[in-house]
């Protein structure tokens, strides 16, 4: 197991530029199921989670051929197929290919998902939408067994718009029989992202971006061309790292359009968001204020920023409260947090963080994916050294994370881990 061990306050300067979506790239390549013939993706980022879908896909039967941002895949030699528990245990995305299996081949089984402990995130509202297309559906020794000798299109009413019971609807609904109206949908930019490749495919699907989607299944589907939409989130990211470091980190390669709730937060926190020559700028105010933000489903602000939210509001001045709303057990970073000197008070699903005093490095550890990312934008900032240990959760969503970080002037080694 490696650690990573930074020394913080470099003034970081130079663009960084961001990769494809791992929210996206997970649904596309499970989408690559449901055709006949060769699906090649582009922009695609080099991660572990991109990784296990390839190689999940590759259990199943498919022929993936990856060269640098670009895969392949052949899935025309499936007949269906089980997802294992060995796989799908480590990343939740596995469940995609429920809902493609199952349109394509009337079967499927799928282990029961694992991934980054934030929550209970259950599967139920892909079942249920799932069974309301005519699925069989029973669970038996940790797996999901799905039969059915033909989906219909149905009227879908999601209890919560979840993103990835929205992803595996529409991808299922993509071959069934009629047209299938999934309301209070996801309406993340992944959501248009797996539209786009469906619609390159030949399905009708309209209002994906909205709350009601609406897709006409047909009887069979073409191979295509897809190039992946950019990280919304690692464009986030990098632009809060470029506030907490010195403000002269353009970040190109970000869509603005996919930002406006981050970029909302910053502008009452007293930050400017300039679009100029291809890339994005963070501009310093004299003043950085606390401000308080609640995590909501897009278009609201992402539950996936919140904790590098709270290291820019360990900055800031003045008192700011952060609200999750989305998941129940998100704060796991602030025990680690408070080990380098940050002022937080949690008291159920609110974080009150007073900012101003600065942070101090030490030993920490990554809870989840964006916790990690949180606590290495938190070392960067800090007096000192930091060693952030159980990194392996960041390989899973940030692409060449010491290189990137180095090239614009970060003191950052990645090195074995004693033990």
């Amino acid at each position: 197991m490696d650690k990573l061990v930074i020394r913080g306050q470099n003034l970081l300067a130079g663009p960084i530029t961001v990769s494809g979506a791992k929210n996206a790239a997970l649904p596309v390549m499970a989408a690559s199921l449901l055709v006949s013939a060769p699906v090649r993706i582009t922009n695609v980022p080099a991660l572990k989670d991109v990784e296990t879908m390839a190689n999940l896909l590759r259990r199943l039967g498919a022929d993936v051929r990856a060269e640098g941002d670009e895969y392949l895949i052949d899935a025309s030699k499936l007949d269906g197929g089980d997802a294992p528990y060995e796989l799908v245990r480590t990343m939740r995305a596995s469940v995609l290919v429920l809902g493609p299996l199952l349109a394509r081949f009337g079967k499927a089984r799928v282990s029961l998902p694992g991934g980054c402990a934030i929550g209970t995130r259950p599967i139920d509202f892909h079942l249920k939408g799932l069974a309301a297309m005519g699925a069989e559906i029973g669970i038996n020794g940790g797996y999901v067994e799905a039969r059915t000798a033909g989906l219909k299109g149905a009227h879908i009413a999601l209890e919560f718009p979840s993103v990835g019971a929205t992803e595996n609807i529409m991808m299922a609904a993509a071959l069934a029989d009629g047209t299938t109206v999934i309301n209070n949908a996801a309406r993340e930019p992944e959501i248009c992202d797996l539209g786009n490749i469906l619609r390159s495919m030949g399905a009708g699907v309209e209002g994906d971006g909205t709350g009601v989607v609406s897709v006409v299944g047909r009887r069979s589907l073409s191979g295509c061309h897809h190039r992946l939409i950019p990280d919304r989130l690692e464009a986030g990211t990098w632009l809060l790292l470029s506030l907490l470091t010195g403000c002269n980190m353009p970040v190109r390669g970000a869509r603005r359009a996919d930002i406006q709730a981050l970029e909302a937060a910053l502008f009452e926190a007293g930050v400017r968001i300039e679009e100029k020559a291809g890339a994005l700028h963070a501009i310093c105010p004299d003043r950085l204020k606390g401000t308080d933000v609640i995590t909501q489903p897009h278009p609201g602000f992402p539950t996936d920023m919140q904790a590098q939210w709270m290291v820019l509001m360990c900055h800031a001045q003045g008192t700011s409260v952060i609200r999750e709303t989305v998941f129940e057990n998100r704060f796991q970073h602030v025990p680690e947090l408070l080990r380098m000197g940050a002022d937080i008070t949690v008291r159920g699903n609110t974080a009150v963080v007073k900012g101003g005093s600065g942070l101090r490095g030490a030993p920490v550890m990554v809870s989840d994916l964006r916790a990690g990312i949180a606590l290495v934008l938190a070392a960067l900032s800090a007096e000192g050294v930091s060693e952030v240990r159980r990194i392996y959760h960041l390989d899973r969503g940030y692409e060449r994370l010491v290189e990137k970080l180095s090239a614009v002037g970060a003191d950052i080694r990645r090195v074995p881990q004693a033990g």
